[in-house]
């Protein structure tokens, strides 16, 4: 039965978005090393409507001898939306309506991680619903002060700290699960 794991670059005040804005001065190969050991486990990707239409927009035509590159195109994507009607790019399948009880059913089917990367509203929508296994944090050393954050107006989901590391530049690298109780 597979994970879903999700993953974000972050900063200390919780600011997920355009990490391409403030994410580069940190990235090292220690970061690498982390960015790489997800997508090596990786069975699935897992993605809202808005990431999808982003990455399938770039991703498709993007430099082919990019490793990136050739796992996403490649894998097996599943995208979560009830207003999506068709996806075109390679191996992805919409999942809506009853998305719960389609995503456990995917879990079941899955050997391997389902992996995400952005998708901050997915991710909050996971986690209230039962679904969302582990979540990675590379937290930055940055204060960025604007930008949507991984929590915005959602309830308390306890979690529970169960890897952590400090990468050379100052940035941690944190995995939750959710802590039950």
């Amino acid at each position: 039965m597979a994970k879903i794991v999700s993953n974000f670059f972050i900063s200390l005040d919780g600011v997920t978005e355009s990490p391409d804005q403030w994410h580069f001065p940190y990235f090292n190969d220690e970061m690498g090393a982390a960015v790489e050991a997800g997508v090596q486990n990786a069975a699935a990707f897992l993605m809202g409507r808005k990431l999808y239409e982003e990455w399938s927009a770039y991703w498709p035509t993007a430099d082919m001898d990019e490793d990136f590159a050739k796992f996403i195109n490649n894998a097996q994507k599943y995208v979560v939306s009830n207003t999506l009607e068709k996806a075109d790019w390679n191996n992805t399948t919409v999942v809506s309506g009853d998305v719960v009880a389609r995503l456990r059913e995917i879990k079941e089917q899955t050997d391997g991680d389902i992996q995400m990367s952005g998708s901050a509203t997915t991710v909050r929508w996971l986690l209230a619903n039962g679904l969302l296994d582990e979540l990675n944090l590379l937290v930055h050393p940055i204060a960025v002060g604007h930008g949507r954050r991984l929590f915005e107006d959602t309830p308390t989901h306890p979690l529970k700290l169960v890897k952590s590391e400090t990468f050379q530049t100052g940035v941690l690298n944190l995995t939750y699960v959710p802590d039950a109780g």
